[in-house]
């Protein structure tokens, strides 16, 4: 009987773990959002531009950012910018069998403006 007992609470245990996890992995996913958008708002206040490539690679070189590159990562991230509307973009989509989008859009006029990352989201 106590077999069957701690058999019962490790499969309620193990379901659980998947949703916590794909709550962090999200939670993780719109931090980098926000850094994305304030790292654009930092390269446009130093160059005078926002920075005009989507490439994981130079987006962390140019803005400054860590995000993981590996072949194994969990998110892929893009960014976008439009100088002339002063629009900011950024998006994160799940690798694997979920494939979630968080898009943060940010512009000059606070109205327009996306201040969390949501779920599917606008961007130019």
């Amino acid at each position: 009987m106590v077999i069957i007992i701690i058999g019962i609470l490790a499969i309620l245990a193990l379901t659980q773990y998947g949703s916590y996890k794909e709550t962090a992995l999200d939670k993780e996913a719109r931090a980098n959002l926000k850094l994305m958008i304030a790292a654009e708002r930092i390269y446009r206040m130093t160059w005078g531009g926002y920075y005009p490539s989507s490439n994981m690679n130079d987006i962390n070189t140019y803005l400054k950012l860590f995000l993981s590159t590996a072949s194994n990562r969990r998110w892929d991230y893009l960014a976008t910018a439009n100088d002339v509307t002063f629009t900011t973009c950024a998006q994160a989509t799940r690798n694997g069998a979920d494939a979630r989008t968080f898009r943060m859009r940010q512009t000059r006029n606070p109205a327009t403006t996306d201040n969390d990352p949501v779920a599917g989201g606008s961007c130019p």
